[in-house]
């Protein structure tokens, strides 16, 4: 059998005499290996530890400062309550004597908002009257402590409310 002659083809052509190719394992070498000595290994384990403390450091800012939102939130409304109880203080012998709707004296309200709030552990920091004596402010103050973030964010939270006296109601009031 015969066997037919091919010619074999070359993808690259052939290199001219006398030029050797460049000595890349014996540059690399001398140099130490990468980057001049210094291996890149880890490099990318050193990023994501870092992003990884940005990380969590972001979401201990979010939970704690939502924690501190909540708290006053609530705070307002202990506020609001206690003021609707202090404003529920009417004084009834003025009352029978003609003089019309006022609170009691500014003992009775402060010990019916004090009364409320102690049920959550707070106290009324502050009590206003009206010049008429028919609105009551009460003031509560309350202590926030973060959660992960320990002692960094400890904050005095403040919430404000406000009740007015009204008797005989027949339609609502514009501002």
């Amino acid at each position: 059998m015969a066997r037919a002659h091919t010619r074999a083809v070359r993808l690259f052509p052939a290199r001219p005499r006398g030029l050797r190719p460049f000595p890349v394992r014996r540059f690399r070498a001398r140099l130490g290996g990468p980057l001049g000595g210094r291996s890149d290994r880890g490099a990318l384990s050193i990023f994501v530890a870092i992003c990884a403390a940005y990380v969590v450091l972001v979401i201990a800012l979010v939970i704690d400062a939502g924690g501190k939102l909540r708290l006053a939130e609530r705070v307002d409304a202990y506020a609001q309550e206690a003021a609707r109880m202090a404003g529920q203080q009417l004084d009834e012998a003025a009352l029978l004597r003609g003089e019309g709707y006022k609170l009691r004296a500014r003992t009775y309200v402060e010990a019916a908002a004090d009364s409320y709030l102690a049920l959550y552990g707070l106290s009324a920091a502050d009590v206003e009257f009206s010049p008429d004596g028919a609105t009551v402010t009460i003031t509560v103050r309350a202590e926030f402590r973060p959660v992960l973030l320990g002692e960094l964010g400890t904050r005095k939270v403040t919430g404000k409310g406000s009740a007015t006296l009204v008797h005989g109601v027949k339609e609502a009031e514009t501002a």
